[in-house]
């Protein structure tokens, strides 16, 4: 593993280094902070939590893992972060899902498992844990000299105008064991408040999440437009064990697996452990519903509505503690423009454009968000140390943001929408006929005329790196030509019918008619 800083003319050095804050270590953050220590930056990180490769660390969302799908666009990101071993240390620890699993009941009883593939050409997406590619990054980053990592810091205040954050900082708790915490809390008095630092920077990068402190504070400068919606589904997470017998994966691997229910559905993610990791997302009147049921009624209505699960998968006492235990969460969806202020400032990832998880991008839309700030930060020359340049660093950096946000938001914009349409596709579409006639014109299009561009809307989102807006409207323009083709073939059809009934008619009567009127 190696991600030492590169020898290059244009990377600023001494004192022209770039003090550059990242706030927040997640996989978002720690790959901005790559890309900005490859480049020749003096780098900060500071995370409210502790070190997040610590296995104590509560994660935001209070679960104890959440796999995640790895797709062309996060593949890419890190792949231009051009740190050697990286890229291949994160695919070697990930799984393959070449497609979807369907599981059902058929009207007999009987139980099934449909495969739908995600791609002709045999594309595939990937399952990685969020923990894993975590440490990964953090530890690539430590090797970096330029770099160093905050833990339990809280950000309390930013002023944008003079470039200055200040932190809380937080006691670090004491652990027996992992997981056994023994808090100081009891070391300290009331009145005093954690220590606070100002740290002075030049470039604050926010990658804090949906909650985002680091936005918070920046709407007191920039005139930010602010979106948030919680949608009608909760979330919970369930966990299927390796096979007893012979600690396999208890179903197939290569795919992620769905039970669709209409509003509410139940999904499968592969671990590299040959466990699952499962999530049941419903409205929150199902949650309510199952919640009072005896444990026999309770396993019941799950078996009715994702048949196979328990007690084949999950045992009826692990099912039934699993969905009591473990939280039931909401599901946000986050707007906002413009995504910086000045050349101070600029947020990327969740706390940019959090979006529901229905079409696995939410991450690799993160990542991408550091490859396309990255991009414009090298085309406006904010690394060029050419003394021809007529621009302080500053105002290129202020171009290169306001450009940033220019192009970024209509795509993130395309994104959460677009993944808020997926539920429905994934809850219900996916059993369609009309679904599945589509997909195969669509693909065989795209296999057999490839001169015409054609592709799946799946495909052009999560195996390349067309923009997101450019994905929207080039599957609109492929829907409204499916609808001309079917339109015209529908009339070819009827005017084949028609001619073939009237040469089997008798026309006579009608011949004589068109004498008469010649006449």
């Amino acid at each position: 593993m190696n991600c030492t800083l590169p020898k290059r003319n244009n990377m600023p050095d001494g004192n022209g280094k770039q003090r550059v804050l990242v706030v927040g270590a997640g996989p978002v953050g720690a790959l901005a902070a790559l890309y900005a220590a490859r480049r020749g930056d003096n780098v900060a990180v500071y995370e409210l939590r502790d070190d997040l490769r610590n296995p104590s660390t509560t994660p935001l969302n209070f679960t104890k893992s959440i796999n995640l799908a790895l797709s062309e666009r996060g593949i890419n990101s890190m792949r231009h972060a051009n740190c050697e071993g990286l890229l291949e240390a994160v695919l070697e620890e990930s799984i393959p899902m070449h497609g979807r699993m369907i599981h059902g009941r058929r009207q007999d009883g009987e139980f099934y498992e449909e495969p739908q593939l995600y791609d002709a050409r045999g594309r595939y997406i990937r399952a990685v844990d969020r923990a894993m590619l975590n440490k990964m990054l953090l530890d690539f980053l430590e090797q970096m000299p330029n770099v160093t990592l905050h833990f339990n810091h809280k950000l309390t205040g930013a002023d944008f105008k003079k470039n200055v954050a200040w932190f809380e900082q937080r006691a670090v708790p004491k652990r027996d064991h992992a997981q056994n915490p023994t808090g100081n809390a009891s070391t300290q008095s009331n009145k005093d408040r954690p220590e606070e630092i100002a740290v002075h920077f030049d470039f604050m990068i926010g990658a804090d999440g949906a909650h985002s402190a680091a936005r918070f504070h920046m709407m007191k400068f920039a005139r930010l437009a602010y979106q948030q919606e919680y949608i009608d589904t909760l979330w919970c997470e369930f966990h299927i064990n390796p096979r007893s017998s012979d600690s396999s994966f208890a179903i197939s691997p290569d795919h992620l697996h769905i039970w669709p229910g209409g509003s509410f559905m139940f999904i499968a993610i592969p671990s590299v452990d040959k466990s699952f990791t499962c999530t049941l997302f419903a409205p929150e009147s199902y949650f309510a519903a199952l919640a009072p049921l005896s444990s026999e009624k309770f396993v019941s209505s799950f078996s009715e509505n994702f048949p196979g699960v328990c007690p084949d998968l999950i045992s009826p006492e692990d099912l039934r503690q699993q969905f009591t235990e473990n939280p039931h969460l909401p599901l946000l969806s986050i707007k906002c423009t413009p995504y910086h202020y000045r050349s101070s400032v600029v947020i990327i990832g969740d706390a940019a454009h959090a979006m529901v998880p229905f079409y696995g991008q939410g991450m690799n839309a993160g990542l991408e968000d550091v490859r396309v700030l990255f991009d414009f930060l090298d085309s406006h020359d904010v690394y060029s140390d050419s003394p021809k340049l007529a621009t302080s660093p500053s105002e290129r950096r202020e171009g290169a943001l306001n450009a940033y946000t220019i192009q970024r938001t209509p795509d993130a914009a395309a994104i959460n929408d677009l993944a808020l349409r997926n539920y429905q596709e994934m809850s219900a579409g996916v059993k369609s006929p009309l679904y599945r006639m589509r997909k195969w014109l669509e693909e065989s299009v795209s296999l057999y005329l490839p001169n015409l561009g054609w592709s799946t809307q799946y495909s052009r989102v999560s195996f390349e790196n067309q923009r997101y807006s450019e994905v929207e409207k080039a599957v609109a323009r492929q829907g409204k030509m499916i609808v001309t083709a079917i339109s015209l073939g529908s009339v070819g059809l009827a005017g084949l019918a028609a001619f073939g009934l009237l040469r089997r008619s008798d026309l006579s009567p009608l011949r004589k008619l068109l004498d008469n009127l010649k006449n």
